[in-house]
């Protein structure tokens, strides 16, 4: 990752934070965007853009080409901003379907489209989204999440295709991310069969790298010890 400019969307999350610190560790200069406010000062490897919502496409766009006029280029966009709802199809709110769809299918997308000319003009571009595994056969309450994961996993796929020879599109598909948000929520489950942060983030500067350059439209399951 030495010398590599990447940008991460949900940089500021529990998964992000990791993906972001072990990309500064192999030599990688990072650009963090996030909904968050941010307080860090940009260094010349360093940027983070807070308050920023991406499933907008003209703050998406803004974003992104900060990011691109600070280190002079991009070489990956990591997509891992969006959010999680369970709610049962027959008692929810379409609005929870809506919101959804918003903060993964539309943040991925217009992030994508913002930063596509700048990959493929690196030689080496890179997109890597973050899909689900519940998003392959959705259980009970998980309509909302699964069929905009879906959604992501049907972007990532279309974008590789478009993209063949110019830019590599792949999406890591994680079961549950051993979170302290994911641990309140299930605190009866067993952790120890969890993807930790730590995993999921090898695999995705794996598909960031240039070690990865023959591999594209690859939906990838991350599925721990479950």
């Amino acid at each position: 990752m030495q010398g590599k400019a990447i940008v991460i969307t949900g940089a500021l999350g529990a998964l992000g934070k990791v993906v972001a610190e072990t990309a500064l560790s192999r030599g990688a200069r990072v650009a963090g965007i996030d909904h968050a406010p941010s307080q860090t000062p940009a260094t010349a490897d360093h940027l983070e853009i807070g308050g920023v919502d991406l499933s907008d496409e003209v703050q998406a766009k803004k974003a992104i080409e900060a990011a691109a006029m600070h280190f002079g280029r991009l070489d990956a966009l990591i997509n891992i901003a969006g959010g999680f709802a369970f709610e049962t199809v027959g008692d929810g709110d379409t609005k929870t379907w809506q919101r959804m769809y918003a903060l993964n299918v539309l943040t991925a997308l217009n992030a994508s489209r913002a930063a596509l000319s700048h990959l493929a003009a690196s030689k080496s571009g890179r997109i890597v989204n973050v899909g689900a595994m519940g998003a392959l056969q959705a259980g009970s309450g998980m309509g909302p999440y699964a069929a905009s994961k879906a959604g992501v996993h049907r972007l990532t796929e279309a974008l590789a295709n478009e993209w063949k020879g110019k830019v590599t599109v792949n999406a890591v598909l994680p079961s549950i991310v051993d979170t302290q948000a994911n641990r309140a929520s299930m605190p009866n489950a067993d952790f120890v069969k969890w993807v930790t942060p730590q995993e999921l983030a090898e695999v995705i500067l794996f598909l960031a790298s240039d070690a990865a350059s023959a591999v594209t439209g690859a939906l990838i399951p991350v599925s721990g010890r479950v």
